[in-house]
């Protein structure tokens, strides 16, 4: 059975949600978990739940990376933080991967030190899964895990995305394209001019660039850009949603004609809240590392944790990883022959 490591002292939350979350995951899917975290209050948060006979294990840790301290400085003193535990959990072959809504910045660093990166990757890459207009799911890569690329990175970034976009969305052949500003092939800056040529070589379904306006309309599978731009987008997406439910909310309870007018749309509403809640995906994998890691949102409540375990169980069903090092290896080996080619010639 795949057995999941979850860091159940991270959250906004902790440990309620991510208990209620192992068990509503175990009681639906083919998985065990090793819940870590204070022990004490893990056994007693089960207890109330009466989860005595499921498939669920205990590992203590006796710290907590909190999510307003200071990366680098909580990473090097906390050797005993739940993640750090999961991490090597995973690390060790004791677990096949690992679900976080602790700290964002800590859970990467964490997970890259500790558990580290594929042979074939150089730089692991956090993706999002965002609703569109259509009835699938976008996946935007990086957006957030490394500021700073070259075209190599993000062109691991696009097989890793397109990997993931099979393995856990179930699309056959992704479409894939790379977030500029403009459709043109000539328009970007130098890298996203040179990432296109290289993903336009490649064994992807690359259909070219895409502007932001483009993402949330359902016609391609993978966005990729590098992590500085991935970040803001992601932001200014959150930021877009929290507003757009706030006005609406505000203006359905001014007058009475917009209340009835509510009631009668009620089912719509909840169609509308379900399609862009960021709990029905779990959370962002981060992609390349050796073992499976799914990062949540902090106030993740226990339905985002049950859909991160059940992402994390697909993830390492597909055997995502050794089918990323394949193609990276693949596309290296192609990009060597073109270079040699051309030397040649």
């Amino acid at each position: 059975m795949i057995k999941i490591a979850v860091d159940a002292m991270g959250g906004d939350a902790a440990p309620h949600s991510e208990v209620l979350g192992v068990i509503q995951a175990v009681q639906e899917y083919p998985v065990g978990v090793i819940l870590v975290g204070d022990e004490a209050r893990l056994r007693e948060e089960l207890k109330r739940h009466k989860a005595a006979d499921l498939p669920i294990e205990i590992v203590h840790a006796s710290e907590v990376i909190s999510m307003g301290e200071a990366v680098s400085t909580a990473v090097r003193k906390k050797k005993d933080s739940s993640i750090r535990v999961a991490a090597k959990l995973v690390r060790d072959g004791k677990a096949d991967g690992v679900v976080s809504a602790g700290n964002t910045g800590a859970c990467m660093a964490v997970t890259k030190l500790v558990i580290g990166a594929l042979s074939t990757v150089d730089r692991p890459a956090l993706a999002a899964v965002m609703p569109t207009a259509k009835n699938r799911p976008v996946v935007l890569i990086d957006v957030g895990a490394n500021v700073d690329c070259k075209p190599s990175h993000l062109a691991q970034f696009a097989i890793m995305g397109e990997i993931f976009s099979r393995a856990a969305l179930g699309n056959l052949r992704p479409k894939v394209g790379l977030l500029s500003i403009g459709e043109e092939e000539s328009k970007g800056n130098e890298l996203t001019k040179e990432v296109f040529q290289i993903l336009k070589a490649a064994p992807l379904n690359f259909v070219g660039n895409v502007e932001g306006r483009d993402v949330f309309r359902g016609d391609v599978d993978v966005v990729v850009c590098d992590g500085f731009i991935g970040n803001v987008a992601l932001k200014l997406s959150e930021g877009l949603t929290e507003m757009f439910s706030t006005l609406l909310k505000k203006d359905l309870s001014t007058h009475l004609s917009s209340q009835i007018g509510a009631l009668l749309s009620r089912k719509a509403f909840k169609n509308f809240k379900t399609r862009v809640d960021y709990s029905e995906y779990g959370g962002a994998p981060l992609l390349g590392v050796r073992g499976i890691v799914i990062i949540c949102h902090g106030r993740s409540p226990a339905k985002a944790i049950k859909n991160a375990i059940r992402v994390a169980r697909e993830c390492c069903a597909s055997r995502v990883n050794q089918r990323i090092e394949d193609e990276i290896k693949a596309l290296s080996f192609m990009q060597r022959n073109a270079s040699a080619n051309v030397m040649i010639n």
